[in-house]
């Protein structure tokens, strides 16, 4: 479809204020971060690296740093577990309720942040008896972690026929041989882009975090939060937001380009057969099939 001239600038000035609505505030940030002053005045008196090098030293930050890996890794290999399984359940087998299932493993990501960190207090506290740490960090964190990890392998396991696997079980391979060979192979791109995107979303989580960490303990997000009306500490929780952003920029650009490029060679494949049949089916050869339909 071609666009008039017209159309074409309209959508080109929605994209550019889409994205200056977007990325103007981190610009900002970012501006902030190399405030000679300590103060919030704008424009900003003048420029400095000084903070940078503070936010590297401040131990605190550092450490707060240590337990969002911890909380992410962690929360991120138990969602690739659990979502795997999940979408496997889901998408390879026919049971009463599987449309429900899948609804509910997808429902957390759309429950109010605030929701969620209050239920789980309340069980961890008051029904468990379980002292708040880092382990009911992970599990709160690991409930959202999930539904991206079940989004992304669903998703792929729908594209990918069925057929493969029934192929591998009539040549005599066993269930683990055939998820080993077959299965896995077809969406490790999608269980890795979901990792990334998981871990990304649970180290940058603060409100499910805030509600289920123990005294004593800090992510991030949560140190960035406490110190930010503290003028003293305002310019250095600048510093680290900004390290936090270029940070947060890797698992998604490795996601997306892990998807790209799948999604790319998928097609390629798709057009090769296309191509080879359309050759053998024009050409009037007749061809025998494979093995695998």
């Amino acid at each position: 479809m071609r666009l008039s001239r017209r159309s074409t600038n309209l959508l080109r000035l929605a994209v550019g204020i889409g994205l200056a609505f977007i990325y103007i505030p981190l610009i900002v940030l970012a501006i902030y971060a190399f405030n000679a002053s300590n103060t919030t005045a704008w424009p900003p008196p003048g420029l400095t690296l000084d903070w940078f090098p503070k936010a590297i030293e401040e131990e605190f930050a550092r450490e707060a740093f240590v337990t969002s890996i911890k909380a992410g890794t962690i929360a991120t290999a138990i969602a690739l577990v659990l979502g795997t399984l999940a979408s496997l359940a889901v998408a390879r087998h026919r049971f009463f309720g599987r449309e429900t299932i899948s609804f509910l493993v997808i429902l957390p990501i759309a429950l109010p942040g605030i929701v969620t960190g209050v239920a789980f207090n309340n069980t961890f506290t008051q029904v468990l008896g379980i002292d708040l740490t880092l382990f009911t960090v992970i599990v709160g964190h690991a409930t959202f972690c999930i539904v991206v990890v079940y989004n992304n392998v669903i998703a792929r396991l729908r594209r990918v026929s069925a057929s493969f696997e029934e192929a591998s079980a009539d040549l005599g391979a066993h269930t683990w041989q055939t998820f080993r060979f077959v299965t896995l192979p077809s969406m490790r791109t999608a269980l890795a882009a979901g990792g990334l995107l998981a871990f990304a979303l649970s180290f940058d989580e603060i409100i499910v975090t805030n509600f289920t960490i123990g005294p004593g303990e800090e992510t991030l997000p949560i140190w960035i939060f406490r110190n930010l009306f503290r003028s003293q500490q305002l310019p250095i929780v600048n510093a680290v937001a900004v390290i936090v952003v270029l940070l947060s920029i890797i698992p998604v650009y490795l996601a997306h380009r892990l998807t790209r490029e799948e999604g790319g060679a998928a097609g390629g494949r798709g057009a090769g057969r296309g191509d080879r049949a359309g050759k053998a089916e024009g050409g009037g050869v007749e061809t025998e099939a494979t093995a695998i339909p």
